[in-house]
């Protein structure tokens, strides 16, 4: 009934409206590019080497790059890299984060401690070096990503859900359900986790961008997606072509990054303003 009424809320705001209708629509870009509906091919040769942009066609109204491709096509296809690093990487390190921050608030004592220790041995080491040892391990292309960013990212969601269980777990509707029998299973999973579930869904978009960032940086460094284009790999193109006066890639791959990213800050906000107690009650 909160979430609900919460989003009703988010419904009436304009901005925050606007934000989710800019990120469905590159998550629809991203499907579709996906199932090669469009820009299918990015890889074809369709003008002269570092053709300025044109409206002559859509393929060249960002230009083109040192072997003639589609800047624009390139940066459609890096929305597909974005949102699929974002999402997976989400689905592998929020419900770890979730159970083991819950399975830690709830039942405390060693199993705590564990939990404790190893969120803390994990956020200790630098993240972008982290991300960079497990990539070296498990190779450079797109599994590799996946598996180093939702191995490094469930931390937040872990610490986030352990507190809140451990300021649920004494609350009367818990006691309630203990005192007609339920478990210790039931009364985390059935009565606590479901109303913290909030906070999923704010860390989800904190999360995403967190993911989108990361992928962009490492495909920078060479770590990243190999033979497909990224928005990392184009902006690490871009760095000679800007003393040739070649500018268009550069700011194709930041402006689509751009705009996801502040769609995603701006929401995520309202999330949290709309959505946690504690917000509304300051308001």
């Amino acid at each position: 009934m909160i979430q609900a009424t919460a989003f009703g809320r988010l419904s009436r705001d304009h901005v925050a409206l606007t934000c989710f209708l800019v990120i469905i629509g590159y998550a629809l870009v991203a499907l579709l590019a996906a199932g090669g509906l469009i820009a299918q091919s990015w890889d074809a040769e369709v003008a002269r080497s570092y053709a300025p942009p044109s409206f002559e066609s859509i393929r060249l109204m960002m230009g083109t790059d040192l072997l003639g491709r589609s800047v624009f096509y390139k940066v459609v296809h890096g929305a597909r890299i974005a949102m699929s690093v974002g999402l997976v990487s989400c689905l592998i390190s929020i419900p770890v984060g979730v159970v083991l921050g819950g399975l830690a608030g709830y039942f405390g004592g060693r199993l705590d401690s564990m939990v404790v220790w190893l969120y803390t041995v994990v956020s200790s080491v630098p993240n972008i070096l982290l991300l960079m040892g497990i990539a070296f391990v498990l190779g450079r292309g797109l599994p590799a990503i996946y598996v180093a960013l939702g191995a490094t990212s469930w931390v937040a969601m872990a610490r986030v859900i352990r507190g809140e269980v451990m300021r649920h777990k004494e609350r009367e509707y818990v006691l309630a359900a203990k005192s007609i029998g339920a478990g210790n299973w039931a009364c985390l999973f059935r009565h606590i986790l479901p109303n913290v579930f909030h906070f999923v869904i704010i860390q989800f978009s904190i999360q995403f961008v967190v993911a989108i960032r990361s992928e962009v940086v490492l495909s920078f460094l060479g770590l990243g997606v190999q033979g497909q284009p990224s928005w990392g790999i184009m902006i690490d193109d871009s760095k000679l072509e800007l003393a040739q006066g070649v500018w268009w890639q550069l700011a194709g791959a930041t402006a689509a990054m751009f705009f996801v990213i502040l769609a995603f800050n701006i929401l995520g906000d309202t999330l949290r303003d709309v959505l946690d107690p504690r917000m509304r009650s300051m308001r």
